[in-house]
């Protein structure tokens, strides 16, 4: 296997590549994985769905037929990712590989955490390895992934729900509901994957949110909060309940997004603030995926979704793109949903 051409392991990578843009951005980068039999057919596939989920390796290796399993020495894996050999919330990948007995791993790019070198380890164990056999795939997948790891910073998510005259909330102020119940639900499913999410005073005053997870019958599940704003909280909140009763709830009172984020002590974030606060991450460029929750219906006045954003001449805006990672409907109920990442 290790002496396909360059074509045949364009081709692999390519299949790995798909099956990891079927995973959910956020603490992880996208990593998906096949693998191949002596003929270069796929036998089995696996992405990585988030974390606390296994890897793709794992979960490639878990769709192996029986038949496959004991040929498992004439079985190659390519990862877009190098295997991971330390232990984290789910086991190391090399561990696998080496219980699976298979006989060669390929991986496009190296990993460039601290949790690099499986490959190596893998090959003092006997396997056949070759790496780095795509390096750019790891720019293609992950991209702001890379970015914030690079910078020593949370991944970041923005939440926004408007309507069709970019408003957040009426001119009285209130924004339940812009968006209807399945929006509301697909949110929910977003936050289970965050470990933190941050809001701004002025969305705490105005609409008192729980900021827990609400899905189908599954038990709420509190997420650690950072309140960004110098106003102290009305006592009656819910939030300012919740600190009372020593709950994570930390306040940041000074508005830079990097000393946000800072405070987060996660390496998932959720912006689920108002106009002022997702336009102070805009312009900082550290939002690196957003959401845009598009309701069919008009407001007029009202908190306009962009209000605090500075100008931009329409040469130069700030540009995002589709971002294909995830599998997410484009429709949900009456709603429509972007899911967006800033244009390189």
């Amino acid at each position: 296997m290790l002496a396909q051409n360059a074509s045949a392991w364009a081709a692999a990578i390519g299949a790995a590549e798909r099956e990891a843009l079927k995973g959910h951005r956020g603490a992880n980068p996208l990593v998906g994985a096949v693998i191949l039999a002596p003929g270069g057919e796929v036998v089995a596939s696996g992405f990585h769905r988030g974390a606390g989920h296994p890897h793709a390796e794992v979960e490639a290796i878990s769709a192996l037929g029986p038949t496959w399993r004991e040929r498992a020495g004439e079985l190659t894996l390519v990862v877009t990712l190098e295997p991971c050999r330390l232990t984290g919330r789910t086991g190391p990948c090399v561990r696998a590989v080496l219980e699976a007995g298979l006989g060669a791993v390929v991986y496009a790019a190296a990993d460039p955490t601290p949790n690099g070198g499986g490959g190596a380890e893998l090959a003092r164990a006997g396997v056949s390895v070759r790496g780095g056999v795509d390096p750019a795939s790891a720019g293609r997948l992950n991209p702001r992934w890379s970015r914030a790891k690079a910078a020593g910073r949370p991944f970041v998510t923005a939440h926004l729900a408007q309507s069709l005259d970019a408003k957040v909330a009426d001119a009285a102020g209130r924004g339940r509901w812009i968006s209807g119940p399945e929006a509301r639900e697909h949110s929910h499913a977003v936050r289970a994957r965050v470990g933190t999410i941050v809001v701004g005073t002025g969305t705490v005053l105005a609409d008192d949110p729980a900021l827990t997870v609400r899905l189908g019958e599954e038990p709420e599940r509190a997420v650690p909060v950072v309140i960004a704003g110098a106003s102290e909280l009305p006592a009656t909140l819910g939030l300012a309940r919740r600190a009372a009763a020593g709950a994570d709830v930390v306040r940041v009172r000074d508005h830079d997004p990097h000393v946000v984020l800072a405070a987060c002590g996660s390496n998932h974030v959720l912006l689920e603030g108002g106009p002022t606060l997702l336009a102070a991450f805009i312009e900082a460029d550290l939002v690196d995926e957003l959401f845009l929750y598009q309701a069919p219906l008009f407001l007029g006045p009202g908190v306009d979704s962009t209000a605090a954003l500075s100008p931009r001449p329409v040469g130069a805006p700030w540009r995002w793109a589709h971002d294909p990672a995830g599998d997410e409907p484009d429709r949900l109920g009456r709603d429509l949903l972007l899911h967006l990442s800033p244009a390189a």
